[in-house]
């Protein structure tokens, strides 16, 4: 199966500022869709970063972040189910 074959079945939200750099959620994630940026944020950390797709949407890094708020996980529904 090729990543064009497979649907992002959710999307992840990171909260740059938030965000301390310290790769809980990039160990966390059973995918690996999250990366540490290169720039760095207004406080001089590299925040996590979602690639943009692959995302399963299963929270684990939501969990994984020790800052209230950083990381929000949008999931989406199958095009299956909703027909």
């Amino acid at each position: 199966m090729t990543d064009e074959t497979v649907a992002d079945r959710g999307s992840v939200e990171i909260a740059e500022d938030l965000c301390k750099g310290c790769g809980l959620c990039l160990l966390a994630c059973p995918v690996r869709v999250l990366v540490l940026a290169e720039h760095l944020n207004s406080y001089g950390y590299h925040p996590a970063r979602y690639v943009g797709r692959g995302c399963t949407g299963c929270g684990v890094c939501y969990y994984a972040c020790p800052e209230p708020a950083a990381i929000t996980v949008y999931r989406r529904e199958a095009a299956a189910a909703r027909a």
